[in-house]
């Protein structure tokens, strides 16, 4: 039997619903909506055609905005190492990896930040304020940018991409092309990466080895090594302050400390 509030509510239903449906389409021709059109003109000065193609070009930019802070920043390097430890540590989705990455990101700003400041300062505010055109602004960006690649690119690294292109090398840096800089750069990132994910590695796989040996010792065959010693790794992280110790030593292989 149906109580009567719930009977009372279904006849206000029965009653609202065919108002609602005969309104809505009145309601709605009352509600403005707009019209968006994109159309293509031809250019009757030089200047607009010029206009459209940095257009372009700024949203062709921003689209690679991902990359460009992958190749031309620290990012390389702190992402490879975090994601070293997760690996040496054992755990397969702690901290997920997008932890990782905003972690690696946060790094990045702080140890690119004396160079964004710069480039903020000499380049970005200018440009605002319209105090300097566009060129201006991107050769100080870059020489900022190639200043820091600089610092931390190995001369070997940049004679074997000169060696590849057939190109002599110059006498300066500013000599040395972008397109042949950033591979060098990147090149470098990854080897210093590596060399301290292996130094990273290192003390983990003694604990590895040492756990499977006390367990052989013991005749427990059947149970897995990695299931003893993952919590013990984890404990000597955290009494370590392993976190700590890894942002400090990231930060430290740029010299910033």
């Amino acid at each position: 039997m149906i109580r009567p509030g719930l009977h009372r509510l279904f006849h206000l239903f029965a009653v609202a619903l065919p108002v609602l449906i005969f309104c809505l389409p009145a309601m709605a021709i009352d509600i403005p909506v707009p019209k968006v059109e994109l159309t293509i003109t031809q250019a009757k000065y030089p200047k607009e055609m010029a206009l459209s193609l940095e257009l372009l070009l700024i949203f062709t930019v921003l689209s690679l905005a991902p990359s460009l802070v992958m190749m031309l920043t620290a990012y390389t390097r702190v992402f490879i190492v975090l994601s070293f430890v997760e690996r040496a540590i054992g755990l397969q989705q702690l901290p997920p990896r997008q932890i990782l990455a905003g972690m690696a990101m946060f790094l990045t700003f702080y140890i690119m930040a004396p160079t964004f400041t710069v480039i903020y300062h000499e380049a970005v505010m200018p440009f605002y304020n319209q105090e300097v055109p566009t060129q201006t602004a991107y050769a100080k960006t870059m020489h900022e940018l190639r200043k820091f690649m600089f610092s931390q690119t190995r001369e070997k690294d940049l004679g074997l991409f000169f060696r590849l292109s057939s190109t002599p090398a110059p006498k300066s840096r500013g000599g040395v092309p972008t397109h042949i800089l950033v591979p060098a750069f990147m090149l470098s990132e990854m080897k210093t990466a590596f060399t301290m994910g292996i130094i990273i590695y290192i003390p983990f796989i003694v604990i590895d080895m040492v756990v499977a040996s006390v367990l052989m010792s013991m005749g427990m065959i059947m149970v897995p090594p990695a299931m003893i010693s993952l919590p013990i790794k984890v404990l000597i992280f955290v009494l370590v302050n392993g976190w700590d110790l890894l942002a400090y030593s990231i930060v430290k292989s740029y010299h910033l400390v």
